[in-house]
């Protein structure tokens, strides 16, 4: 076997910490992420770019199958532009929620209180939009883009909460009409919709539980 086409090798940048330190800080991690909360009352106040800027950084960091990085995120703040894209999704909702999903859909997400308008895609001062980039003109076959391009976006809420952000994971079915308003071509499919921004002073969130640890993890 060659290694001749093996990309050059260099040190990890990675410090040894304390066992007690590492502890200390996964458990402070774990308190902060708790707090993360899905929310679609937004505030309309503008966010600092540079933050939403470093946190695409961090979702870029995911891996990827082949280190392709198979993922586009469109940032839109520009209010003409998020008019569209909330006229273009409230469309496809309604006609979701009016005979597309199914009636067993509909009962799972009763409680939460959602229906066809989605009025956080303009109020949100940015909307990230999310897309799975396949092979085109300018890019490359990708592998495991769904794995890939979910680590990446689950990299992202995580980097936005630590910043003192809040957001949402909208998925209107279908979502082609994404590409239009992005301006996107049609080797990149989307994948999620992502307003963020601050919450309304008066925004409420489900009273939710989550699952247990001793429910979630086996240890063998």
């Amino acid at each position: 076997m060659t290694h001749a086409h093996l990309l050059p090798r260099v040190p990890i940048q990675h410090r040894r910490r304390q066992p007690a330190d590492m502890v200390r800080e996964a458990e402070e991690f774990a308190e902060r992420m708790a707090q993360r909360r899905s929310v679609r009352d937004f505030a309309p106040d503008p966010v600092p770019e540079k933050v939403i800027e470093a946190a695409i950084r961090a979702a870029s960091t995911a891996p990827s199958g082949a280190n392709v990085q198979p993922w586009r995120f469109v940032v839109l703040t520009d209010p003409a532009r998020k008019r569209r894209l909330r006229e273009a999704a409230e469309a496809e909702e309604r006609a979701f929620y009016d005979h597309r999903a199914s009636t067993e859909w509909l009962g799972a997400i009763s409680g939460l209180g959602t229906d066809w308008q989605k009025p956080f895609l303009e109020t949100a001062p940015a909307v990230i939009v999310v897309f799975e980039v396949h092979q085109g003109p300018h890019s490359p076959k990708p592998y495991y883009v769904k794995e890939s391009v979910g680590i990446a976006v689950g990299v992202l809420i995580t980097a936005l909460h630590h910043a003192g952000l809040v957001t949402l994971t909208h998925t209107p079915s279908p979502m082609r009409f994404l590409n239009e308003v992005c301006e996107r071509p049609r080797e990149e499919r989307p994948y999620v919709v992502m307003p963020v921004g601050y919450p309304a002073p008066d925004a409420r969130v489900p009273d939710l539980a989550r699952k247990p640890l001793d429910e979630v993890m086996i240890r063998w």
